[in-house]
């Protein structure tokens, strides 16, 4: 059997870098040597290299998270180089990039948001617009940044101005969202034209961390994550629907994991991510082998819905 020569890029400039490194260790060593021929391109320093080698390359996993990465600009550049690459193409990922455009959408297909209010810089001395609008608590956050960078929770109106302030070090686009108290999911979805909705995740933050922030994501032990989720049939079987319905309105391809909270009867769409943590105990991994794809399978079949 011919090996797949397969382009694994992570790094990158964005916040996320770190992260994007060791899920890509993560994958390298998931990859079947008997496969794959894995070479490893960081966006970083390595573009000219990777359109020199561009030829001689059947497919790209990319394993790139926030800005010049999960936003489309890499995907366009692999598809002016007419290599193949799993997940969302340069609209789709674009779209889900932009939380503002993306809460448009979902409402649109009928799914339920928190309500939210685009912030701008003369908000940080002149909260009462927002207070009058939403009231408190709130969350502030980046429009398009991932991993949850400059985020944060206010219940005053002081934390107001300051977390605008942190989100707009990082992004010149900030969302002010109401705060919804409930129980946080996240829902994998898998394919191109059939889409197959994974198990839903729980996510417990850590008792010292008041959100799922960077470091309850990424420290080792800090949050609990529950697969299968213990949520009602009903409640479980609406949340995997919002999944599929969300990858839709985003015009997704190939794979997604979308964010949810769940308030009593009512589920509310957060955010999707196109390219999820992608290391055996991330979440979206977590999913699909509560649904019978082992970490080494989920990366088989992924580099095949690319390769279609």
């Amino acid at each position: 059997m011919k090996k797949i020569q397969l382009a694994l890029l992570a790094g990158g400039k964005s916040g996320e870098r770190e992260v994007s490194l060791k899920g890509a260790e993560e994958v390298a060593k998931a990859l079947d040597p008997r496969k794959y021929v894995v070479k490893r391109y960081d966006p970083a320093t390595d573009l000219a290299k990777l359109a020199t080698e561009a030829d001689s390359l059947d497919a790209a996993f990319i394993l790139l998270h926030g800005p010049f990465g999960e936003d489309g600009t890499v995907q366009g550049f692999l598809d002016l180089l007419s290599i193949p690459y799993q997940g969302s193409g340069v609209l789709g990922s674009a779209i889900a990039m932009d939380k503002n455009l993306s809460k448009i959408l979902y409402r649109n297909a009928g799914l339920k948001v928190p309500q939210w209010y685009m912030a701008s810089k003369e908000d940080i001395d002149n909260t009462g617009n927002i207070l009058g609008q939403l009231g408190l608590p709130l969350v502030i956050k980046p429009a398009r940044q991932g991993s949850s960078l400059g985020m944060t929770i206010a219940r005053s109106e002081d934390d107001i101005a300051e977390g605008l302030k942190k989100a707009f070090g990082i992004d010149r686009q900030v969302m002010v969202e109401e705060f919804i108290a409930g129980r946080e999911i996240t829902g994998g979805v898998i394919g191109n034209e059939e889409l197959t909705a994974l198990p839903l995740v729980e996510i417990i933050p850590g008792d010292a961390y008041e959100f799922f922030d960077y470091e309850a994501k990424y420290q080792p032990g800090a949050s609990k994550e529950i697969c299968p989720a213990d949520l009602e049939a009903a409640i479980t079987i609406r949340a995997q629907n919002y999944a599929l319905a969300a990858h839709r309105a985003l015009q997704l391809w190939g794979y997604s994991r979308t964010d949810m909270i769940v308030s009593g009867d009512d589920i509310y769409l957060l955010e999707t991510n196109t390219i999820p943590g992608m290391t055996p105990t991330s979440l979206l991994p977590q999913g699909a082998a509560a649904a019978g794809f082992d970490f080494p399978a989920l990366l088989d079949r992924l580099i095949e819905l690319a390769l279609e």
